[in-house]
């Protein structure tokens, strides 16, 4: 019988022409995984500077393993981040559907944040590169759908101050993300997004409007979504670089 390949799947023939069982589908599964769980824990600990070799080396895989599944760290990258995207819409489905829109409404942002810090490499992805974007296409448009049904649900509910819009959500995401960013500290996010839901819910004593209304207007909607950050208008000064 024909010894495994070194890369530790199972291949459909043998070095001698001899037909060999292919390995199940579930095993294969598991390794991309496995994988992927790797890919999490060591793009948080060490960001994007990590290799796929070091991903295979964490899950206790061949790197033949890894190439198999994945050619190259990018299309490592772009999975997790579809992944993320995946658990975004599904926190804002969950939060439109909430029969509480207030709470479907603060739900959905701290899943979001929390996804945000504990995955350091997919921020880095996120707040520092184009390539979130792409890769989340395929969810943007039912998370848009989800944040506009929640922000509607929540004014109609008398909660959500009348002059709230959904991109306001999406500025507050980047500024949750911006915090864990800059301060390192995973958990600090949730003091200002605590400050941020007062300045949200609705009151009697919400006499002053919202200033930079027209600032929706310039966020390019259409090529931004609730986790990633907007375009920036032509006129807007580019951010201080480290």
């Amino acid at each position: 019988m024909a010894a495994p390949s070194a890369s530790g799947e199972a291949g459909e023939t043998g070095g001698s022409g001899e037909a060999r069982t292919p390995r199940p589908r579930r095993d294969r599964e598991l390794n991309r995984r496995k994988l992927l769980a790797a890919a999490r824990e060591v793009f948080r600990d060490h960001g994007l500077k990590a290799t796929l070799d070091d991903v295979a080396r964490h899950a206790g895989l061949g790197v033949g393993t890894a190439y198999r599944h994945f050619p190259n760290k990018q299309a490592l990258i772009d999975q997790l981040v579809d992944d993320m995207f995946a658990r975004v819409e599904e926190a804002t489905r969950e939060g439109a559907e909430d029969g509480d829109a207030w709470r479907g409404l603060t739900v959905s942002l701290e899943r979001v944040a929390e996804l945000q810090a504990l995955d350091r490499g997919l921020r880095e992805v996120v707040l520092h590169s184009d390539r979130a974007v792409p890769t989340g296409l395929r969810h943007r448009e039912q998370i848009r759908r989800n944040v506009d049904l929640v922000v509607e649900r929540a004014k109609g509910q008398g909660l959500l101050r009348a002059d709230a819009e959904p991109w306001d959500l999406v500025v507050i995401q980047q500024m949750l993300a911006a915090v864990t960013e800059r301060s390192g500290q995973p958990e600090l996010w949730r003091r200002y997004l605590t400050l941020l839901l007062d300045g949200l819910r609705a009151g009697p004593e919400r006499t002053e409007p919202l200033p930079g209304e027209d600032y929706g207007k310039r966020l390019d909607v259409q090529g931004s979504n609730w986790i990633g950050p907007p375009s920036p208008s032509a006129d807007a000064p580019a951010p201080p670089r480290d």
